[in-house]
């Protein structure tokens, strides 16, 4: 997909800086920059990522991408997740909401799954359209693994900051189990009309976001703070955050914080907005629950919460149901009323 020349991001709107990490020096070991990983992670929750080694992969992913959103939306809704809390397949433009109000979203995505792509050419739980397939093994698994070698190594960092049992977290994320993973290809068209939301705010489902975009749109809302704020695109940074799975197996300890998708703003309204994600979450079995008994780190942290957010922070259900729910509620086929929204809230609920 030919990469356009963008306009610079303007600067006369709310941005977030975010801390820089540099994903070279983590895997060396080197602790300031560990330090500096673990301090985004258990403040905003979202920092940049550097020296990632996927550029490559993820310029071939939106070739894919642009490939499958040209073709013909009959052709690409015979792959539609559906409305029972499904995850992979394709979304198209409408399905969600993004406020209790019932607004509809404005984006398109497919998402791929991990055990999918990692047992091709056999099928764990559905099929995708050609030009997926197409491109599975020269384009979709290479990203899919690098995606998963570059978050187990930041799993890994987390899991010895906390304190936790060598491997703990890895073993809550292991390979072996199909599990909620997905590469996620997103497309917001241009000129959407100002205020209109691309994607409602909310907490991401799982345990990491590993997030590529050239275009603005991205805005977060920072603990203690009430104005929304965008974080500026930076080419070769990878935007990286923690999801709720991570919350609330570190009760509390690691940041999922609330964000959505606006229209671009400035000049960059005037392209349409790609986006690749993956989305690193754990098995399907793995309940999720702060891990007092394995760290006494997170005991200490679960004591000083209060009742009612030790109870949003053990919610008691595993990974997989948990997922379902968020997912389910946020189709518009499924709303009946604001409930509905609530319904399908994360760890962040209070906030919006």
């Amino acid at each position: 997909m030919p990469v356009a020349i963008l306009p610079e991001f303007p600067t006369d709107v709310p941005t977030h800086p975010l801390l820089v990490v540099d994903y070279e020096l983590i895997k060396s070991g080197n602790e300031q920059e560990i330090d500096v990983l673990y301090k985004a992670a258990t403040s905003l929750g979202f920092w940049y990522l550097k020296n990632h080694g996927c550029d490559e992969d993820v310029e071939n992913m939106f070739d894919m991408g642009a490939e499958t959103m040209n073709l013909p939306l009959e052709e690409k809704m015979t792959y539609e997740q559906g409305d029972g809390g499904s995850s992979f397949g394709y979304k198209h433009r409408g399905a969600y909401i993004v406020n209790a109000s019932g607004e509809t979203d404005q984006s398109e995505f497919l998402n791929i799954a991990k055990d999918d792509a990692l047992a091709w050419p056999k099928q764990v739980y559905r099929s995708y359209p050609s030009t997926v397939n197409a491109r599975m093994e020269s384009t979709v698994i290479p990203f899919v693994k690098k995606s998963i070698e570059i978050n187990d190594t930041i799993l890994g960092v987390f899991n010895d900051k906390l304190g936790l049992p060598k491997g703990t977290l890895q073993k809550f994320h292991s390979m072996e189990e199909i599990s909620g993973c997905e590469a996620r290809t997103i497309k917001v068209p241009k000129n959407l009309p100002l205020g209109k939301q691309a994607l409602g705010a909310h907490t991401d489902y799982g345990s990491l976001s590993f997030l590529h975009n050239r275009v603005g749109g991205l805005q977060v809302l920072p603990p203690g703070v009430d104005e929304w704020q965008y974080v500026k695109p930076v080419p070769g940074l990878a935007i990286c955050n923690i999801g709720d799975a991570l919350t609330i197996l570190s009760g509390g300890i690691l940041h999922s914080n609330i964000h959505r998708v606006f229209p671009p703003p400035g000049a960059h309204a005037k392209f349409d907005r790609w986006s690749q994600v993956f989305f690193y979450r754990p098995g399907d079995s793995i309940v999720l629950r702060p891990l007092v008994d394995e760290s006494p780190l997170i005991a200490e942290a679960v004591g000083r919460l209060s009742e009612e957010r030790k109870a949003a922070l053990d919610p008691g259900v595993t990974a997989n149901d948990w997922n379902i729910r968020r997912r389910k509620y946020a189709r518009m086929k499924n709303m009946t009323g604001p409930e509905t929204w609530k319904a399908g809230r994360g760890t962040e609920q209070g906030r919006v």
